[in-house]
């Protein structure tokens, strides 16, 4: 995984460049998803034990050693966020100093060396106002980023969740990019650097009547050169079930697309 650094706000915003490298905008219009009656993955894997074998990592630090190619190997150390229940063995994650979260099988995944589950307890910081951490989810915002030369870009997005083990960040994505972030916006809108947008309603309820179809099914998207990526849907967002996540082969990125808007 090479880190490539755009100082976008107040801090560093560091995005990885690993594999696919997005171009945002100009994918989303022409993006082209549609659902695959069989799977075709040709995930690079190797034998590991089982899933259970880690244990309950969700929460954990840890690290471990990325070899791609011909590369070097490089050394990363990250925070296990989640493990999807609908695919024990992918697991989100997000590494130190880098905003964007990953999809990893940390056991199977071969570029993957010698992985460790670190010591030391994490402790997370308690949410200091729950109302507005709440009254964010599902919200159109506009954050602001110190972009080159100090000037400030406004990137508008919509804020997906509260980390389930983090409730002091959310995740977020963009529209200029819509990759799945991590950031802690209640210290961002108390900084006056995170705007709610005030004529976009709050988070959807999700009511016992709907229903998810498209998780766990193959998709594909065609490039404007014509050839195919494929991927499939790794979760629903909840406060906005039109919403969903998608993690294409050989891609360590989380894609966020509204598929009732995209899918044929």
């Amino acid at each position: 995984m090479k880190p490539e650094h755009r100082t976008i706000a107040t801090r560093q915003w560091t995005r990885s460049a690993v594999a696919y490298h997005t171009r945002s905008t100009a994918m989303k219009k022409r993006m082209s998803l549609r659902r695959m009656s069989t799977p075709s993955f040709q995930k690079r894997r190797r034998r590991r034990p089982s899933p259970q074998a880690l244990g309950n990592i969700v929460g954990c630090r840890i690290s471990h050693g990325w070899k791609e190619g011909d590369d070097t190997i490089t050394q990363w150390k990250a925070i296990v966020l989640d493990q999807l229940p609908t695919n024990p063995s992918l697991y989100l994650v997000k590494y130190d100093g880098i905003d964007c979260v990953y999809a990893l099988e940390l056991q199977s995944d071969e570029r993957i060396l010698n992985l460790k589950v670190l010591p030391h307890k994490v402790v997370f910081p308690q949410v200091k106002d729950a109302h507005l951490a709440s009254a964010m989810v599902g919200r159109a915002v506009e954050h602001k980023f110190e972009g080159k030369h100090g000037s400030k870009d406004i990137w508008r997005g919509v804020v997906l969740a509260q980390v389930p083990i983090m409730k002091d960040s959310f995740y977020i994505t963009y529209e200029k990019d819509p990759l799945l972030y991590i950031y802690q916006l209640l210290d961002d809108y108390a900084e006056g650097n995170l705007r709610i947008i005030p004529e976009t309603p709050p988070a959807e309820v999700k009511s016992d009547v709907d229903s998810d179809i498209l998780t766990g099914q193959c998709v594909h998207y065609t490039r404007s050169d014509g050839s195919k990526k494929i991927g499939k849907v790794i979760y629903q967002v909840l406060a906005k079930p039109s919403v969903y996540f998608i993690k294409f082969d050989g891609d360590v990125h989380i894609y966020v697309y509204n598929l009732v808007e995209k899918i044929s």
